[in-house]
């Protein structure tokens, strides 16, 4: 068995918004940064990967903010693996600044193919990750199944250049920025709190046109995200307190 691994970092400027906390999104940014870095000095980060025309998906994600951290805060990351099977691996986050808990998070991977674009047999990796596991507990609840929405607005734009990643899909950042901006200023200026569950369902690659739908209901707000004829392509709860 391994050991919870941390990493530090730095808040920066381009990582806040106007209100000089960090933003959610660049929040996230840090966690999944970690758990590229993890998975590379373990052994199966997705260098390894590729030289067998392979890569990770995030396909459910679920992040509780306590507290955004401020620009120039020194913040740290903890990081672990604790489940695995044939189909997905869970990795998990704690965001410290000090003693003080600012955010957790809970990550769902697949293994895909390049190639055929299908979900790979994750048992090739048995032997490394057994090596990887740690017995510690997801800090929360895992990523819920979010259902469908008939959404009250809708705004739409083209995939362009900007928004692709390695695997030459939407990345994940993008779908979250693009989420928060449908939020109201307010509600994100006065933040106190939240939790955020996304799932991937489907990718969307460069030329497409995204489609994003939003539902609100008080502190709750629901998103759906589909490309060209209507597929579904993630969905997203944020719940504030």
């Amino acid at each position: 068995m391994a050991e919870i691994t941390s990493y530090k970092f730095r808040v920066e400027p381009q990582n806040v918004d106007f209100t000089l906390r960090a933003s959610v999104s660049s929040i996230i940014d840090c966690m999944l940064n970690v758990a590229g870095e993890d998975a590379h000095k373990k052994g199966f980060g997705v260098d390894v990967l590729q030289g067998q025309s392979f890569t990770w998906v995030l396909s459910r994600l679920a992040v509780e903010v306590y507290r955004q951290p401020q620009q120039y805060d020194n913040i740290e990351v903890d990081t672990w693996v604790n489940e695995f099977n044939r189909l997905s691996s869970t990795r998990n986050f704690r965001m410290r600044l000090g003693d003080e808990l600012l955010a957790s998070g809970v990550s769902q991977w697949c293994m895909l193919n390049m190639e055929s674009r299908q979900v790979v047999d994750m048992s090739v990796l048995k032997d490394v990750y057994e090596r990887a596991m740690v017995a510690e507990e997801s800090p929360i609840s895992s990523p819920q199944r979010l259902r469908a929405i008939e959404p009250a607005t809708t705004t739409s734009r083209p995939v362009v250049y900007s928004d692709i990643d390695f695997n030459r899909h939407v990345n994940t950042l993008r779908y979250i920025d693009l989420i928060f901006d449908a939020l109201p200023l307010d509600l994100i200026e006065k933040n106190n709190g939240l939790r955020i569950d996304l799932n991937f369902i489907a990718e969307a690659r460069y030329g497409d046109t995204l489609t994003v739908g939003c539902l609100s209901d008080d502190n709750v707000w629901q998103f759906e995200v589909s490309s060209d004829g209507g597929k579904v392509l993630c969905r997203a709860k944020i719940e504030f307190k």
